[in-house]
């Protein structure tokens, strides 16, 4: 095992780090939807509950930051959150296109020295140019940069959050069909890739995955897949169905985990979670996934599809993180987006 060295003068080589999710954070990101919004076509007044759900679930856990257009969306947001107690939210007036925070919102990093946050600004160019506009979106890291008086680091380098997760210690994980893909950096090769991440996210082994699910229009993210619980413990999405298209794709993942290693070489302990019944809206099947999850301080947000798979995920996940609630929240209508609550989030570290 070799683990890839720091740049001299990079952000990792100064001692910056992305914490994993479960590290405690300081808020909670989101970018609102819009009604006239692509993400959710004729559909925006059936996703609000889920939108609720999670706003209502964080309120026991975290400050939450919301970025909205102008105080007209401002007031559109409101209510559609009306009876809420929002003491514990903040509106930002920063204008998105879409509501995917995890992908081109703000990607913090911390020293631990001195505490210290800055924000990485990668490239964004929605999931290979699949759903222009996205302009106001590219900018949404050096904005929320400006508000938070944050210096920002820029890589160069197309790169959204839901293809990666983080264990904290230097263990990154993603997949080739999405970071290699041609339609996001056809001029950087797998050492190039891997080079940025490690100097600006302080990550050193790299654990590549193969391909991801159907439905999933970015190329395959990990965060619908699998993902970091603990340093070197994974869970991962499998579909028992042969018959099924995600069967093979997630057998070779699974077979792939049970041969990679922690940072420090130990052997990752891989834990199974069946994915849900086959949605499908209008002929098309939606990316449904209880990996999808959000770890938030006090509670993580699990996707819920309406099958006996949610109750098992959410053992599995309490058991995982039994300091926290698990918050089984109905998805249903909110993967029309083909999203849940990892793809709308960000976290903030404390």
């Amino acid at each position: 095992m070799s683990l890839r060295p720091f740049s001299p003068g990079s952000p990792a080589a100064a001692g910056y780090r992305m914490p994993a999710e479960w590290e405690p954070h300081a808020a909670t990101w989101l970018s609102w939807p819009r009604r006239e919004g692509i993400s959710f076509p004729d559909a925006y007044d059936e996703v609000m509950p889920a939108f609720r759900d999670m706003l209502d679930a964080l309120r026991e856990s975290e400050p939450v930051c919301i970025n909205v257009r102008d105080a007209m969306h401002e007031a559109a947001a409101r209510k559609d959150l009306a009876g809420l107690d929002l003491k514990h939210v903040r509106f930002f007036h920063i204008p998105t296109n879409e509501p995917w925070c995890r992908d081109h919102g703000p990607m913090f990093i911390k020293r631990d020295r001195d505490r210290s946050l800055a924000i990485v600004d990668w490239d964004y160019n929605a999931w290979g140019g699949k759903y222009p506009p996205y302009d106001l979106d590219e900018v949404v890291p050096v904005r929320v940069a400006e508000q938070l008086g944050l210096e920002v680091f820029s890589p160069g380098l197309v790169m959204e959050g839901g293809s990666i997760d983080l264990n904290g210690s230097g263990s990154i994980l993603t997949t080739r069909s999405c970071l290699l893909n041609p339609n996001r950096n056809p001029a950087r090769d797998t050492a190039a890739i891997e080079q940025a991440l490690s100097d600006y996210l302080g990550v050193r082994h790299f654990l590549w995955l193969g391909d991801g699910i159907e439905g999933d229009d970015t190329d395959g993210h990990v965060d619908d897949i699998t993902r970091f619980v603990a340093r070197d413990v994974v869970v991962t999405a499998v579909e028992p169905d042969p018959r099924d298209p995600d069967h093979k794709p997630l057998q070779e993942n699974l077979d792939a985990l049970r041969t990679l290693t922690a940072e420090d070489g130990s052997p990752l302990r891989v834990i199974e979670i069946l994915m849900p019944p086959r949605i499908e809206k209008q002929g098309m099947r939606l990316p449904a996934s209880h990996l999808n999850f959000y770890v938030a301080n006090r509670v993580v947000l699990v996707p819920a599809f309406g099958g006996a798979s949610d109750a098992v995920a959410a053992q599995v996940l309490q058991r995982c993180f039994p300091d926290r609630r698990i918050a089984l929240i109905d998805c249903r209508e909110l993967v029309w987006g083909l999203g849940a609550f990892h793809c709308l989030t960000q976290q903030q570290p404390e």
